[in-house]
């Protein structure tokens, strides 16, 4: 079935396309060997919005191997990992293209992986996609715009509507409901109100998707322009619940200023403020460890006389918290370890007070943070969501003032690479043993002192090395050696 397009919208999906005529070649090249060909989904999406990118996703009859036999001689590159899907991928002209075969799938209550059953029509490929913002095609060469769904009338509306029932939509495929919050905060959308029904009614579905189809789902609405927003509608419709269940849990508590009604609400607003710092695109781990950050708190929460509330220690549980979740979303371990990181020192900064910080303390706050100091000064500064502006001017001034010392220091110092004045090797050669425990029991006191008291100098540090040894119980089963200048 197809529908007419406003002139305007019609002129702006023909233009886009010529900008483009890899695709009219592709449908060229497929309607010769007399197959259909479309350009559909997101892609068309994407192209009424007036952002069509260099990744392309297309439709046709043709069955896998066909696709291959066609685009080998065609494309400069032809990759199949997908085949087993239907799907061929395809390289031409700086452009990522993706053909798959017309198809229907749905999960088993049981399977973590979708059946695919090939199909034979594009209006049965459309009646199987997610939403009807992605079930529009155009056909190709002839440019037929192709919307059996009403899905043009639905992103003029901003709303997220199934071509079916939203029950069949999610039965076939539950990430759909993640993906559903994704695209709210991506593109701005409004979830009809029986999809969100739907979601709610059906959130323990997704306890049958993989770990890692969640994760990669979760991360692009975490990366979009209003995570808030998505974020809501997972909390909302306890979808969090499934993955996720230590974000709904803050809207039980109630934070130690009493700032706000909740510790959720708090929560998101770091994540925008943290959202405003970013100053090279999408930080993911940044965002990340805004939300996480003060996930221990239900936890730590204790009742203290006179009626207030404490959280002590709840960076460290949270941090604890933050690296199980993570790891059982199947992010890399170094995701998990920078998220983990920053969640522990975020309150760090609040032991500075009023700016009495020693040099040594600055020098523990740079090495603790390591290459994460950029992003713990934008966390730090986001945590702040007080009201009172005399108060939030206060933190402000102290940060910046402990931003002026460490950069100071690091010039001084060279921070960033803090090591101890004598390396390994001269500590044995003046102790006169061979590697093992008793070497970074010396490392570690020597880059104390260090961190202490700044750069001591080799005789010093040769000194205070002897000293400390004295005092070992090692030191009487060995003989000190020379010192490096006298080998």
């Amino acid at each position: 079935m197809s529908t007419s397009v406003p002139d305007p919208k019609q002129a702006a999906v023909l233009a886009l396309l010529q900008l483009n005529p890899v695709a009219l070649e592709l449908g060229e090249l497929f309607a010769a060997a007399g197959h259909d060909l479309a350009l559909v989904g997101g892609s068309v999406r994407d192209a009424l919005l007036g952002r069509l990118g260099d990744d392309l996703d297309f439709t046709t009859d043709a069955r896998p191997e066909e696709i291959m036999r066609l685009v080998r001689p065609w494309g400069e590159a032809v990759w199949d990992v997908g085949i087993a899907f239907g799907t061929v991928g395809v390289q031409k002209d700086g452009l990522k293209l993706e053909i798959t075969t017309y198809r229907s799938e749905a999960y088993d209550r049981e399977s973590r992986k979708p059946v695919v059953d090939f199909g034979d029509s594009l209006e049965g490929d459309l009646v199987r996609r997610d939403f009807t913002v992605n079930a529009m095609a155009v056909q190709l060469p002839s440019m037929q715009f192709v919307d059996p769904h009403q899905g043009f009338e639905d992103l003029a509306r901003k709303v997220l509507r199934t071509p079916g029932t939203p029950q069949d939509s999610f039965g076939d495929d539950p990430l759909r409901m993640l993906r559903a919050a994704r695209f709210a905060a991506q593109l701005g959308f409004t979830v009809a109100p029986e999809v969100e029904a739907a979601m709610r009614s059906m959130a323990g579905r997704l306890s049958i998707v993989s770990a890692e189809r969640v994760q990669a789902e979760f991360s692009k609405l975490l990366l979009s322009a209003d995570p808030r927003r998505g974020l809501g509608l997972l909390v909302g419709t306890a979808l969090a619940d499934q993955f996720l269940p230590e974000l709904p849990k803050l809207r039980l508590e109630i934070d130690e200023h009493h700032r706000h009604k909740d510790v959720y609400e708090h929560t998101l607003i770091v994540v925008e403020q943290a959202i405003e710092l970013e100053d090279d695109g999408p930080d993911l781990v940044l965002r990340m460890a805004a939300l996480l950050h003060d996930i221990g708190k239900p936890r730590t929460r204790r009742f203290e006389p006179g009626g207030g509330v404490s959280f002590h220690h709840h960076e460290l549980v949270g941090a604890k918290m933050t690296r199980k979740r993570l790891r059982e979303l199947k992010y890399s371990k170094d995701f998990v370890d920078d998220v983990s990181r920053l969640v522990e020192l975020h309150l760090r900064f609040h032991g500075y007070g009023d700016g009495e910080w020693t040099d040594s303390a600055v020098r523990r706050y740079v090495r603790d943070a390591g290459p994460l100091l950029g992003r713990l000064h934008k966390l730090t500064r986001s945590d702040c969501t007080t009201r009172n502006r005399r108060r939030a001017a206060a933190l402000a001034a102290s940060y910046d003032e402990l931003e002026v010392r460490i950069a100071r220091l690091q010039e001084q110092e060279k921070l960033d690479a803090i090591r101890p004045d004598l390396d390994g090797n001269e500590v044995m050669e003046l102790l006169g043993i061979g590697p093992g425990p008793v070497i970074g029991r010396a490392y570690r006191f020597l880059l104390e002192l260090r961190l202490d008291e700044g750069p001591l100098g080799h005789d010093r540090a040769v000194s205070e090395l002897r000293e400390w040894w004295a005092r070992q119980p090692e030191s009487a089963q060995a003989a000190p050696g020379p010192t490096p200048s006298e080998s």
